[in-house]
């Protein structure tokens, strides 16, 4: 068995286990997720403390496989110091009734982008592309470097954080997300980071056993949090800012994870447009609109799923330099994307109108609760 199946074995298998116990102790320690308003989708209270299990998992199975590797180890202990920072603010967070807020979450989230730069996590400069030399690259000011830095890992911190909110929805998305770019770095030889990214894949299917619909635990933000740092951090591994790290370090995390990235920033116009704050939760994500044309919890993170994929290939075609391949998948995607969000539906006859034809039509038994499909739908 070779190393990259071993550390992806590691992370599923423990994160399996694990999870069962974050699932028992979750209700002790107050992390369940009670359902109080109509934004949720669930019914009961939930267990909501994944992100211990998918931190055993990732960074045992790591440490198992790269604790005598030198290379990169400064960079590798900051990852370290970072994650177990932000794995404690996340946890913290799912054991207050409502939360910690959301300045606090922020100030821990600038703090762990602080200790990534510290340890040469950073973006040290980018590739002069203008020049015919692949090897010619811009230096920046250590003070453009840190502000660089702190906006890319708190942004796709927040944009993971943000995804999650049906049964399976963020640990799918990361998984297929890491796969992608586990291609990338066999193609780039980019050994290191390719350990941690299939650890990160391992670890999130491992989660899914429990986390899919209908789920036997939440996320919470301990495990979106944790995956969006570690997503954001692992593609900066290394030192010299070529044109090949410039791709690998930021365009393309942004082609693969497009879809997470545009319902945020469409999330954050949203909230704009009608006087909101940032941090104010709606109902108006993507996973939110695919339910209102009747897709259902599994059918919308399905949908998602397939759309993160042609992403996905999209960002390896990019990387093959077969561009147009890879603008003809972004453009069916976003195509995708914009159907999806353009949905408008009226709640209320939307919920009259498939209650009654759920009585007319089918038995108690066989349909899906017709609330749970369509109680969070309110797009305006």
């Amino acid at each position: 068995m070779s190393d990259y199946l071993l550390v992806f074995a590691l992370a599923f298998l423990i994160t399996a286990i694990a999870t069962p116990v974050s699932i028992k102790l979750a209700p002790k320690i107050g992390a369940m997720d009670v359902p109080k308003d109509d934004r949720r989708m669930h019914k009961k209270p939930m267990p909501v403390l994944g992100g211990p299990a998918i931190y055993l998992g990732i960074l045992v199975s790591v440490y198992f496989l790269l604790r005598d590797e030198a290379r990169y180890k400064d960079q590798f202990l900051g990852i370290f110091i970072a994650a177990t920072l932000m794995l404690i603010v996340g946890i913290i967070d799912d054991m207050r009734d409502k939360g910690l807020p959301a300045k606090v979450k922020l100030l821990g989230q600038l703090v762990c982008a602080f200790i990534l730069w510290h340890y040469s996590l950073r973006f040290s400069g980018m590739a002069n592309f203008f020049s015919s030399d692949p090897e010619s690259y811009i230096v920046f000011p250590g003070w453009l470097s840190l502000i660089i830095t702190m906006l890319w890992i708190v942004a796709i911190t927040n944009t993971i954080n943000l995804i999650d909110g049906l049964d399976g929805l963020a640990a799918g998305v990361v998984f297929i997300a890491c796969i992608s770019i586990a291609y990338v770095c066999t193609i780039h030889g980019r050994n290191e980071t390719k350990f941690i990214i299939l650890a990160m894949a391992g670890a999130c299917l491992g989660f899914l056993i429990y986390n899919f619909n209908p789920a036997r635990i939440f996320m919470g933000d301990s495990g979106a949090l944790l995956l969006g740092l570690l997503l954001a951090s692992v593609s900066m591994v290394g030192d010299t800012p070529t044109k090949s790290v410039t791709l690998f370090s930021t365009i393309l995390p942004m082609i693969i994870l497009a879809l997470p990235i545009f319902d945020t920033v469409f999330a954050m116009i949203r909230r704009i447009l009608s006087h909101r704050s940032f941090m104010e939760a709606d109902k108006g994500h993507l996973h939110h609109r695919i339910i209102a044309m009747g897709f259902g919890q599994r059918r919308t993170v399905l949908v998602i799923y397939c759309i993160c994929a042609i992403l996905g290939i999209a960002g390896v075609l990019w990387t093959l330099q077969m561009k147009l391949e890879a603008i003809a998948l972004i453009f069916i995607a976003g195509t995708l994307m914009f159907i999806f969000l353009g949905t408008r539906i009226d709640i209320n006859d939307q919920i009259a109108a498939r209650e009654e034809a759920a009585h007319v039509n089918e038995p108690m038994g066989r349909i899906e609760p017709v609330r749970e499909k369509v109680e969070e739908i309110d797009v305006s």
